[in-house]
C-alpha cells in the first residue's frame, strides 16, 4: 500500500490535548556533494498527546516560521497528516510507525 498523501486524521479524536514539549530536530537541505547545508528543510517538535497518552512528533516545512513556546504550553496542529516512519534494524529489515 502506498500513502502518497499520508492519512488525513481527525486531531481532536486522535490527539486530544496537546502540549508542546520541545524542538526535537531541524533537517537541513544537502549541498550538491552531499554535505548539509545550512538551510533549514523542516523542523520537528515533540508534542504530549492527552489521548495518545504518549509524546508524538510532528514535522512541519522550514516555510512556517520557527516556534518557541513554553515547555507544557497547550497548541494546536493545522491539517495533520500521518505518514510512516521507518527505522532499519538488523540485518536487511525495518520496523514500521506512524
Amino acid at each position: 500500500m502506498r500513502l502518497a498523501n499520508g492519512i488525513v486524521i481527525d486531531k481532536q479524536a486522535t490527539f486530544g490535548r496537546l502540549r508542546f514539549s520541545a524542538l526535537r530536530r531541524e533537517v537541513f537541505e544537502q549541498n550538491e556533494d552531499g554535505t548539509p547545508s545550512d538551510v533549514v528543510k523542516e523542523r520537528t517538535y515533540d508534542l504530549k498527546s492527552k489521548t495518545q497518552r504518549r509524546m508524538i512528533q510532528v514535522s512541519i516545512p522550514a516555510s512556517t516560521p520557527l516556534r518557541d513556546y513554553p515547555y507544557n504550553a497547550e497548541v494546536d496542529i493545522v491539517n495533520p497528516v500521518a505518514n510512516t516512519v521507518a527505522n532499519a534494524t538488523f540485518g536487511n529489515n525495518a520496523e514500521a510507525d506512524w
